[in-house]
């Protein structure tokens, strides 16, 4: 079976997420495409960097934009195994990301549970990519902890 595009993408992302579980971190990966080339490529940090804004999207949006030079995203394209959160969402927002994409929808934490507009208005989102592969890791991770 052909992959799409964004499977293989997200499977990039879902390995950063992978190595995030590994360090007992919250599993969630991102890789930021430019030209069809990852320029950037996080999971969370926020346990070992204890700073709780250290989460893969803003990890990945550092990297991209310090790879760039400038701290636009305007010809990137972002992907992350779980919804952002609104913290997340704002500063992909301000980054001026025309294109989000995620697999699993975060109910609790999720930016589209909250009303603002936190991304740029012309921003693209795209959900459900390899869905259950990330929702799963993200349910092993929390039985695991209990």
């Amino acid at each position: 079976m052909l992959q799409s595009r964004d499977e293989y993408y997200m499977k990039a992302a879902l390995g950063e997420a992978k190595k995030a579980y590994e360090k007992q971190e919250v599993p969630v990966g991102a890789v930021i495409v430019c030209n069809d080339m990852i320029i950037a490529r996080a999971h969370n940090l926020t346990e070992t960097l204890n700073d709780p804004t250290a989460h893969a999207e803003m990890q990945a949006i550092t990297a991209a934009t310090n790879w760039l030079g400038g701290k636009y995203l305007t010809d990137c394209t972002i992907y992350v195994t779980v919804e952002p959160c609104a913290m997340c969402a704002a500063a992909l927002g301000w980054a001026q990301a025309p294109i989000l994409i995620y697999g699993a929808t975060d109910e609790k934490k999720g930016f589209t549970i909250f009303s603002g507009p936190f991304l740029h208005p012309k921003t693209k989102v795209v959900s459900g990519i390899l869905e259950e592969e990330c929702r799963e890791l993200m349910k092993q991770f929390f039985k695991s902890r209990r």
